[in-house]
């Protein structure tokens, strides 16, 4: 799994300036769905952030399987 993929990078010449990972994108995704489902509120942060994380690992997986293919 390529965890290094960016998610906003941008090129400015010969340089290249890094965005988040897609990774990190695909966790907030996932978190924000979560906050904003109202029977998830007073869940502890750290047990939210994890479940986000691992829902990103899940898609980044699934993303390789589609280009790979």
């Amino acid at each position: 799994m390529k965890d290094d993929l960016r998610a906003f990078p941008t090129f400015d010449d010969a340089e290249v300036y890094r965005g988040m990972t897609l990774r990190d994108y695909f966790a907030a995704a996932a978190l924000q769905g979560l906050i904003a489902n109202k029977p998830y509120m007073g869940i502890d942060t750290s047990l939210m952030s994890d479940w986000a994380y691992k829902v990103a690992n899940s898609m980044l997986i699934e993303r390789e399987k589609k280009v790979n293919k």
